[in-house]
C-alpha cells in the first residue's frame, strides 16, 4: 500500500538522518537503504526537503496528541494565561515523564532529536527546529506554566531553567548509558524534589498550587 510505503520511507530516512545527519544523507542513500530505485522513491517524495517536512508534520501531530492526552495547554499564545491557571502540578509531573519517554524510547522521536542535535550547528533551519523542540521552546513553555507561581517573567524563566535543565541533560545521559532503565527514575526524583520545593515555598506564603 502507498501509505505503508510512505511511512517506511519516512522512518528509514529519519534513521539515516539520525546517523549521518540530514545534510549528510542523499536521496540515493535513502533509496539504497530501502532497496528501491531513486525513481520509485521520487514517486512518493519529490525531494529530501519534502521528506523532512513530512517528518516535522508528524512530530507536530504527535506533540498535539500528547498534550491533549495529558490535558496540557496547547502551545498557542492566545489563551495561555487562562489555560495555565488550570494546570495542576500533577499534570506537569505526568506530562514531563511522558515527554522524556517520547524523546528517548519512542524511536521516531528519538531519531528526530538525534538528527537535530547533529545538525544544529550546520543548518540554520534545523537549528531553529532544534531550539523549538528541544531548547528554547520547552523552556518558554514551562516558563509560561510557572508564571502564575512567580511575580515576574524573569523568575518564571528561572524556575523553568531549574526544572527543564536536568531533563535536557538526561537526554544525553540516556543516549550514552547501557543501563537506560536507570535514567527515568533519576528524572522522576528530580521532578519530585522540584515540586516538593515549590509546594513548600508556596505554603510558606499562604498560597496553593
Amino acid at each position: 500500500m502507498a501509505g505503508d510505503t510512505k511511512e517506511r520511507i519516512l522512518e528509514t530516512a529519519l534513521e539515516l538522518f539520525a546517523q549521518s545527519g540530514y545534510l549528510g544523507t542523499s536521496m540515493s542513500d535513502i533509496a539504497g537503504e530501502l532497496g528501491i530505485t531513486k525513481g520509485a522513491l521520487y514517486k512518493h517524495y519529490t525531494s529530501k526537503q519534502e521528506i523532512l517536512d513530512s517528518i516535522v508534520e508528524r512530530m507536530n501531530k504527535m506533540d498535539y496528541e500528547r498534550a491533549e492526552e495529558y490535558e496540557m495547554p496547547e502551545t498557542e499564545p492566545n489563551g495561555f494565561a487562562d489555560a495555565y491557571m488550570h494546570t495542576p502540578i500533577e499534570k506537569i509531573r505526568s506530562y514531563s515523564m511522558a515527554q522524556f519517554d517520547h524523546w528517548t524510547k519512542e524511536r521516531f522521536s528519538s531519531n528526530f532529536r538525534k538528527m537535530l542535535t547533529l545538525e544544529q550547528y550546520r543548518d540554520p533551519k534545523l537549528a531553529g527546529l532544534y531550539h523549538d523542540y528541544l531548547a528554547t521552546g520547552p523552556t518558554e513553555y514551562m516558563a509560561a506554566i510557572f508564571r502564575r507561581l512567580t511575580d515576574s517573567d524573569d523568575a518564571a524563566m528561572q524556575l523553568a531553567l531549574e526544572f527543564y535543565g536536568p531533563m535536557f541533560l538526561l537526554y544525553s545521559v540516556y543516549d550514552g548509558t547501557d543501563e537506560k532503565e536507570s535514567v527515568a527514575p533519576k528524572l522522576r526524583a528530580h521532578i519530585d524534589r522540584f515540586i516538593a520545593k515549590i509546594e513548600s515555598d508556596y505554603r510558606k506564603h499562604g498560597m496553593s498550587l
